[in-house]
């Protein structure tokens, strides 16, 4: 594994890691009205097409990662649709 690759994976861990307390909280007081159903949906739109990116050229890191945070995004849209 090169040091490119071990950025990335790094990245992709942060990132992904990022979401986990939001996605707590939510799994815990079933509560999300104060949280914006049109940025969540951008941003599960923006994660899923760096997805595809990531398959496109390749990339584990780029795949993993957004895989993981489309994942989460996802939920919470759910959670958000049945809650908030």
């Amino acid at each position: 594994m090169n040091m490119a690759e071990i950025i990335g994976f790094l990245a992709a861990f942060i990132c992904a890691v990022s979401m986990t307390p939001q996605v707590v909280k939510i799994y815990r007081t079933k509560k999300t009205f104060d949280l914006s159903l049109g940025a969540f949906g951008t941003l599960a739109t923006g994660l899923f097409l760096w997805f595809v990116y990531g398959l496109l050229i390749h990339s584990i890191p780029v795949m993993v990662g957004n895989a993981i945070g489309f994942s989460f995004s996802l939920y919470i849209i759910i959670m958000k649709i049945r809650h908030g």
